[in-house]
């Protein structure tokens, strides 16, 4: 059998699908996997055993250059050339919905009543229910396998092998992680700024933990903050610009990975690797909690179908809070 997933974006979304790859997998073992992913974020998914062909679009591209549309076009319906039997669109946006359907005759998505752009139902042939509030990562794991009639549960989750897998990264990440500490990576950054925790708060929980925290960035703005931070304490060290499959490698490395809601943080969790996810105005129900992967969130109550992206709540969380359970994380 051949599948096609369309699971075009974000980060931290295709981490959260990749889980049930592995449970796939071991059901049937022949079933070629293959997955329609932004070019962007391709490098997440490579090297990763359980995908046979990772197949690449640049539809984000549209929104500045519509040139380039019959370009993506053509690009998408030389896929169909690979015959599958089944395309599950695992985004359940229009976009996806489309692609999808370029790409294949039989189509798996969510039903109207579990996806934001509704209309994207349409598109598809075997239509899986699961509420729209409901843990991102069940709710991955549920359209990924319910169309091949794979029952995956939470305990296979939660026992789950590491997921994320790199090859020939920057060897100067190794540069930066100390023997002598514990190596915390701090993730600053994400989407939104109201989603950001503040630059003085994760100085103050370097301070107080006093080992090797290294500072990723992906933007300009990024950059300086954590430059900033690297002023404020001997104990930050800003990390070079790294590619996806550096980035990886060095969360594969950290002891525990401290940020916000955000691709990078949600690595650390496919990676087993210890992890605080600060939440503000996003619902925790985004992740699963487990005896290494922790969550902090602020007081806001959050309405998971209509995030409100002025809600600055997190920026009032408590930094001994994270301190404390950092600690613990740590057994120090």
């Amino acid at each position: 059998m051949k599948i096609a997933i369309v699971k075009l974006s974000a980060l931290g979304d295709i981490v959260h699908a990749m889980v049930a790859l592995q449970f796939i997998k071991a059901y049937s073992p022949e079933i070629q996997i293959d997955w329609i992913v932004e070019q962007r974020f391709a490098d997440v998914l490579k090297h990763n055993p359980d995908i046979d062909n990772v197949l690449t679009v640049n539809l984000k591209a549209l929104k500045a250059n519509k040139a380039g549309l019959f370009a993506q076009l053509k690009k998408i319906r030389s896929y169909a050339s690979n015959n599958y039997d089944l395309v599950i669109d695992a985004q359940g946006l229009i976009k996806s919905a489309v692609t999808a359907k370029i790409i294949g005759k039989r189509i798996a998505g969510f039903d109207a009543d579990s996806i934001r752009e509704k209309a994207a139902s349409w598109f598809y042939d075997v239509k899986v229910a699961s509420a729209y509030d409901a843990n991102t990562i069940d709710r991955n794991a549920l359209i990924l396998s319910s169309p091949l009639g794979i029952d995956i549960s939470k305990k296979q989750i939660l026992n789950k092998k590491p997921f994320l897998f790199f090859s020939n990264e920057d060897p100067q990440i190794y540069d930066f992680l100390a023997k002598d500490r514990l190596n915390i990576v701090l993730v600053i950054g994400s989407t939104w700024d109201s989603r950001n925790y503040p630059a003085a708060k994760f100085v103050k929980i370097a301070e107080a933990l006093q080992q090797n925290c290294l500072v990723i960035w992906g933007s300009d703005q990024e950059k300086a903050a954590a430059e900033w931070m690297a002023t404020q304490s001997d104990r930050i060290k800003v990390m070079p610009k790294l590619d996806l499959n550096s980035l990886k490698a060095l969360i594969a490395k950290a002891d525990l990975v401290i940020g916000n809601d955000t691709g990078p943080t949600h690595m650390a969790w496919g990676l087993n690797r210890p992890s605080i996810t600060i939440f503000g105005p996003t619902p925790v129900s985004r992740v699963y909690q487990t005896d290494i992967n922790k969550v902090v969130k602020s007081a806001s109550i959050v309405n998971p179908y209509k995030l409100n992206k002025q809600d600055y709540s997190i920026k009032d969380i408590d930094e001994q809070v994270i301190v404390t359970q950092a600690k613990l994380l740590l057994a120090f």
